[in-house]
């Protein structure tokens, strides 16, 4: 067989197979193959948070582990993750300030477009630091699909500032002085009783908070529209489950489209 004739062949399959393809995938492949390279290259930041509690879990005694466990359905069973601002609800405006010194109301932004609303406990906090990580890896998709991230946290600014610093992160956080903002979309929880001496004397809550009240904010994600409407929610009791950065990116993209 000349490689005239070989080569031919193999164009023929080749077409062959991308016709067959054609024909037996869904209406919209292209956008498929799209979303499958984009969720490839968004980090997939469950599977790194759930490394992170296996490693934990490995060093921490059993009693420990059960107690946070506990503290987890306690906060759970208030209700909060159904009595927080849900999907359709009016967002809250707010006016804070970054470590950087600079005022943000958060209405002049959604108005520009869609912004994604994300809460994070403070640095002391691994899980916030590893979802912190993964969403600076994620803005470049995030801002390209037309939003703008914008992150508070109740820890003092200066604190706020050595965070970003050793994660590496361009992202700079508003504070939610006492959760204030945090209150009015419903996410705030008072620690529970067995978790307390940990929070304040290990972790030093009072000293990156700047209070002593021994409340915390559930590590929500929204994204809101340019009307002002919540079109997207994440909401969980467990602080280890965050929202996962490829549905945020598909939420702004579907709003898009609207």
């Amino acid at each position: 067989m000349s490689t005239r004739k070989i080569s031919l062949d193999i164009t023929i399959l080749a077409g062959a197979v991308s016709v067959f393809i054609g024909c037996t995938g869904p209406p919209n492949n292209q956008d498929e193959r799209s979303d499958s390279r984009q969720s490839r290259e968004v980090p997939i930041l469950a599977k790194q948070l759930e490394e992170k509690a296996a490693t934990s879990a490995a060093r921490i005694p059993e009693d420990v582990r059960q107690t946070y466990a506990q503290g987890i359905e306690t906060v759970r069973a208030t209700g909060i993750e159904k009595s927080a601002k849900q999907v359709g609800d009016a967002a809250i405006d707010a006016e804070l300030l970054g470590w950087d010194g600079k005022r943000v109301k958060l209405s002049e932004l959604w108005q520009e477009g869609p912004i994604v609303l994300m809460w994070y406990r403070g640095g002391w906090c691994p899980y916030c630091n590893i979802q912190l990580r993964a969403m600076q890896q994620s803005m470049d998709k995030l801002e390209h699909a037309g939003a703008r991230l914008v992150v508070l946290t109740p820890e003092l600014p200066e604190k706020a500032k050595e965070t970003a610093e050793a994660n590496d992160l361009d992202i700079v956080a508003l504070h939610d002085k006492d959760n204030t903002v945090a209150q009015k979309y419903g996410l705030v929880f008072k620690l529970p009783e067995a978790i307390i001496p940990a929070y304040r004397d290990r972790l030093k809550l009072p000293e990156y908070n700047g209070n002593d009240v021994m409340e915390l904010p559930l590590a929500a994600t929204y994204v809101i529209d340019k009307s002002g409407k919540i079109i997207y929610a994440f909401l969980d009791a467990d602080y280890k489950k965050r929202a996962e950065p490829i549905d945020v990116i598909k939420a702004v993209e579907a709003s898009a489209q609207e």
